[in-house]
């Protein structure tokens, strides 16, 4: 791990940024550390580190890999895809071959650069004229750290449960920059108290909304807030986040307006983005070779303007995703839809089935072709429950929140489901709740951390 540490602050040391000239890349630049708030402010505005703007991405895509919302030809699957994406795609119990893992790697370089700016705040006296933008570092810094953990949290680290939280192994949770700092893996529990401890003090420090949607926001925190809650099954919290998040940032696109004719229909940041953020480049999910399941593409209605604009053709027969609303990178941020059907998933686990509803119809009414909608209706809020997670997916499909999900509603008995896939005539099953819904820490970091608990597989 020291030596992955050591990488990510060589990196930090000779990035470029240009929006200011201290991460100009300088030969001697090994001495420099950001001194100053614009210094700070300009390494968190590095959105091709934070973000993932690169093309290259930044939060994790093993769980994308793994989900069954697409499938892969055979050829292509054992011919040029590497081993990596061959091994989660099955579901191996051996997935890595000691090669480094960007899923790991990339957001623990986002919390090494949180990390070094929370520091740099400590020798910055905050006064009348710099509170603002002293504000905005700390409150930025603390949101990247919680967003990454979270992201970690949800491939390296067993799916939350009350009964057991206290004693399940979470992820490590580097605090400092500093290199030697010893490593150790949390608990679940205290993995998922430190996202919320930070989201919490992050949550005053911001502005309502940011001046880019790359920056963190109080809609972002909320609604950060809001996914928390959800996965630790706390749904009245989870409806008071998302609430709070819409009142801020709601807008919704109405998707007839979305040109249908072109390869890629959705603006980056657009209107809908509340936090902005792209998947770690795999080429097993592009466009081309992630062929879309049958099943789901079968599950959109005709008038349901998602089957146009979050598909196109290969060859007859065959279609791809090509919806994401990070255009050509597939969007692992946080969009106001989402938002919706969180809270709508919010109000039915409470049993408010009238306010579930509308909250679906809401946003359904605007993925339709205009009159053609009939909304839905359930007599009972469990009803009411499955409606919602039906379109949970339909909605969010290829933007890494259906690992997560799938993880959870496994752990309540409601909403399981056995995945498959078929290869070579060879069929790999993955139950509900078996131990691979967990990947392994990554061999490099376990044999420079030999004391460090490995999952089970």
């Amino acid at each position: 791990m020291k030596t992955i540490i050591k990488y990510l602050l060589i990196t930090f040391l000779f990035a470029a940024c240009k929006k200011s000239s201290f991460l100009d890349a300088r030969p001697d630049q090994s001495l420099v550390v950001p001194s100053s708030l614009t210094d700070l402010q300009a390494l968190l505005d590095n959105d091709r580190i934070m973000n993932g703007t690169n093309g290259l991405g930044v939060t994790p895509s093993l769980g994308e890999v793994a989900c069954t919302d697409y499938y892969i030809n055979e050829d292509d699957l054992y011919g040029f895809l590497s081993p990596l994406e061959s091994n989660a795609y099955i579901w191996q119990n051996q997935v890595f071959n000691g090669e480094h893992i960007p899923d790991w790697n990339l957001p623990y370089k986002v919390i090494f650069y949180a990390n070094t700016a929370l520091e740099g705040l400590n020798n910055i006296p905050v006064n009348n004229s710099n509170q603002t933008a002293w504000n905005n570092v700390k409150g930025s810094a603390l949101f990247y750290r919680a967003f990454m953990f979270w992201q970690l949290a949800q491939i390296f680290a067993p799916p939350y449960d009350s009964a057991t939280a206290e004693t399940d192994w979470g992820i490590p949770l580097r605090m400092k920059s500093d290199i030697n700092e010893v490593i150790q893996r949390a608990t679940v529990a205290a993995t998922y108290q430190q996202i919320i401890d930070d989201l919490t003090k992050a949550l005053p420090l911001l502005p309502d909304i940011p001046l880019y949607t790359t920056r963190p926001s109080k809609a972002a925190v909320h609604a950060m807030l809001s996914k928390v809650f959800l996965g630790i099954h706390n749904y009245k919290a989870a409806i008071e986040h998302a609430n709070a998040c819409l009142q801020l940032q709601s807008a919704l696109i109405d998707y007839n307006s979305v040109d249908t004719t072109v390869a890629f229909p959705f603006n980056e940041l657009n209107e809908e983005t509340i936090f902005y953020t792209t998947a770690i480049y795999m080429t097993i999910t592009v466009p081309n070779y992630a062929i879309t399941d049958t099943t789901l593409y079968n599950s959109y209605e005709e008038n349901d303007l998602r089957k146009k604009v979050f598909f196109s053709e290969l060859s007859p027969g065959t279609r791809t995703f090509s919806g994401s609303y990070g255009k050509y990178a597939l969007f692992s941020g946080i969009a106001a839809d989402e938002m919706i059907l969180t809270r709508a998933e919010g109000y039915a686990r409470i049993g408010n089935t009238e306010a579930a509803l509308y909250d679906l119809n809401s946003l359904l009414s605007k993925r339709y072709r205009t009159g053609t909608f009939i909304p839905y209706t359930a007599t009972t809020a469990t009803e009411a429950l499955l409606l919602i997670l039906k379109e949970r997916r339909k909605e969010l499909v290829m933007r890494g929140v259906r690992w997560t999900d799938l993880r959870r509603l496994n752990k309540e008995g409601i909403y399981t489901t056995e995945l498959s896939k078929t290869v070579n005539a060879v069929t790999y099953f993955l139950p509900p709740n078996d131990p691979r819904y967990t990947y392994p820490i990554p061999d490099e970091v376990i044999s420079f951390n030999p004391g460090m608990p490995q999952n089970n597989r």
